[in-house]
């Protein structure tokens, strides 16, 4: 079997609701998710599969699964795993950089704060 994206694992299939990807980095790495397990938010992980490696682990009967974290670590995880993801190519970081280095658009968006200041000094009294 191929690699299978984390977006679409969802076993444990009695208890898993939703899935939410936090950080994947892809073919023959680890993913972290927001679960929404049993109603409950948990963070879950796993090792991404590769291709024709198999489906990564953990697995349950040929099916990948989430290793749900306790409690104790999950905020961590968590807060660890968006801040990888905000520095991957294509993440929030990267947007950033992207958007400060369009020097027309940060013109046009000096010019429209600049006008917000004039309107801001105008009062009706």
């Amino acid at each position: 079997m191929a690699y299978i994206d984390p977006q679409n694992v969802r076993a444990p299939r009695d208890h898993i609701r939703s899935v939410d990807v936090l950080y994947n980095s892809g073919l023959g790495g680890w993913s972290a998710a927001l679960l929404n397990y049993d109603g409950e938010e948990r963070v879950g992980l796993r090792w991404n599969g590769e291709e024709g490696a198999g489906i990564g682990n953990p697995q349950s009967r040929a099916r990948p699964t989430w290793f749900i974290l306790p409690p104790e670590l999950a905020a961590v995880v968590r807060e660890r795993a968006e801040e990888l993801s905000n520095m991957q190519d294509g993440g929030l970081l990267a947007g950033y950089r992207e958007m400060a280095n369009d020097r027309e658009r940060e013109a046009e968006a000096q010019e429209w704060v600049e006008a917000l200041i004039g309107d801001g000094t105008h009062q009706e009294g």
